[in-house]
């Protein structure tokens, strides 16, 4: 890229930028969805295996409170699907996000080969 670029140019290319911080900053956030929904899984998994009349305990900040088997199920039950549902509109976050990018990457590329309405590589009326 020589020289300065057409201002319509330079504003597809901030919105790029500004689309790769955005599938940077979702791609984070569905990463530590699933991670916290793999947890919630396991100890779902987990709290099924034991008796149901085992001590338990929950943690509250910095606490540990004691709580019964069905509300340490239920709670386990609603995050999972909680987090199920987040992790899903993150993808389809992700996937629009995406697709928006690489629409914007063609429309720049494009200008920037001066393809303007053009018929081909040189434009209408060839070379």
């Amino acid at each position: 890229m020589q020289g300065s670029l057409p201002p319509e140019a330079q504003e597809k290319l901030e919105e790029l930028q500004n689309l790769q911080e955005t599938a940077q900053n979702v791609s984070e956030q569905k990463q530590s969805s699933e991670s916290a929904l793999n947890e919630a899984q396991t100890a779902l998994t987990t709290l099924e295996e034991i008796d149901g009349d085992s001590q338990m305990y929950r943690e509250v900040g910095e606490l540990l409170i004691e709580t019964d088997y069905e509300s340490a199920k239920d709670d386990l039950e609603e995050k999972v699907e909680s987090l199920e549902v987040r992790v899903e509109q993150l993808t389809k976050q992700e996937t629009r996000v995406q697709e928006k990018f690489e629409s914007l990457q063609e429309e720049l590329q494009q200008m920037l080969q001066g393809g303007a309405g053009g018929a081909g590589p040189m434009g209408p009326g060839g070379a």
